[in-house]
């Protein structure tokens, strides 16, 4: 796929998800009466811009396609208008701030039934071991065709994703592996799988291969469609512990050229792909709107519930103060991210 192309798909997708956020905040502002100032997709100077007559909103599309907004009365600083977003009862304030990140989290596990129920799910089920130039194999270790993992050093799974992904993780050293062989449960002790090493971090890889189903059931659906969500979670929160203790380095993050990249090339493999792939950045954006980090969501989600338990209020000025030095290391941070991405491309 060409750049143009490239850069096409993804300003689609970003702004098709990021519109999906806002409209969460701006809903439920709406329901609960909130005086809304401007609904922007996008950021920077606006492109388009309307005023709603009846309402007084105004309606915006914006430069950069990597954000947006809805701009509420006194959402941050004090403000005279009896229906302001400051004047809102506590409880109204947090679901207006987590509606955002709720909606990316289910237009991304709906996107996931879409994708599960299009597409051959692969179970843990061992098919067999084709042949490859690895030097070291689990099948050395005393897994065998035929078995049913169900456990990785003892965590559960139930689908080819969760296995792949713990191996994944944690097969850069020996594994124990719990299997159901002829009808019985076995655990095989440190089971070697092979390993590949990318932007400095060493990974344990899949060297077997798993039977999929094709035709399946509405539960049967549901369930992966839920197993998969769900472990996409799972892997957007461990990927920023790994980070922050160091397992992953600053190489292995992308941001918004990095992630366009990979939706392009999800595109260019086929609708099924790219659906897989807006699945996984509605889910992660969601997530990641919901870290305790000021000037994200989840920021003001923490204010929020600390005011709802303790009755007390964090004066505006404070946590202005505070979400304005996030926000300032957030964009810091992209920044570098940014540079890294671009350094990539070019090098």
């Amino acid at each position: 796929m060409g750049t143009l192309g490239t850069i096409l798909i993804a300003v689609l997708v970003f702004g098709l998800l990021i519109f999906i956020h806002e409209l969460g905040h701006f809903l439920f502002a709406r329901l609960f009466g909130v005086t809304i100032e401007e609904f922007s997709i996008g950021m920077g100077p606006r492109l388009l811009s309307k005023v709603s007559q009846k309402t007084g909103i105004r309606y915006s599309l914006a430069l950069i396609p990597f954000g947006g907004y809805v701009a509420m009365a006194g959402e941050n600083e004090e403000c005279d208008d009896p229906n302001s977003f400051d004047k809102k009862p506590a409880w109204q304030r947090f679901i207006i701030t987590v509606a955002g990140a709720s909606v990316n989290i289910i237009a991304g596990f709906l996107a996931m039934v879409i994708y599960t129920s299009v597409t051959s799910i692969g179970g843990t089920l061992v098919y067999d071991f084709p042949e490859t130039d690895y030097t070291v194999s689990s099948q050395d270790s005393g897994l065998m065709a035929g078995d049913r993992i169900t456990h990785v050093d003892g965590v559960s799974v139930g689908i080819a994703d969760e296995l792949s992904y713990e191996i994944m993780r944690r097969g850069y050293e020996p594994l124990d592996l719990t299997v159901i062989r002829d009808g019985q449960t076995i655990v095989l002790h440190d089971v070697v799988f092979p390993t590949d090493s990318q932007s400095g971090q060493t990974f344990g890889m899949m060297d077997f291969r798993v039977l999929g189903k094709n035709e399946k059931s509405i539960f049967e659906v549901l369930e992966w469609s839920v197993r998969k969500s769900v472990l996409m979670m799972r892997m957007c929160w461990e990927s920023l512990f790994d980070l922050i203790t160091g397992r992953y380095t600053l190489e292995a993050v992308s941001g918004p050229v990095g992630i366009s990249g990979a939706i392009g090339d999800a595109a260019a493999a086929g609708i099924k792909p790219l659906l897989y792939m807006v699945a996984m950045i509605s889910i992660n954006l969601g997530i990641m709107n919901l870290l305790p980090i000021p000037a994200l969501d989840g920021g003001r989600t923490l204010t929020l519930l600390f005011e709802m338990i303790t009755r007390k209020r964090i004066p505006p000025k404070v946590e202005n103060t505070v979400n304005t030095v996030g926000l300032m290391v957030l964009l810091g941070f992209s920044f570098l991210i940014l540079i890294k991405d671009v350094f990539s491309i070019i090098f």
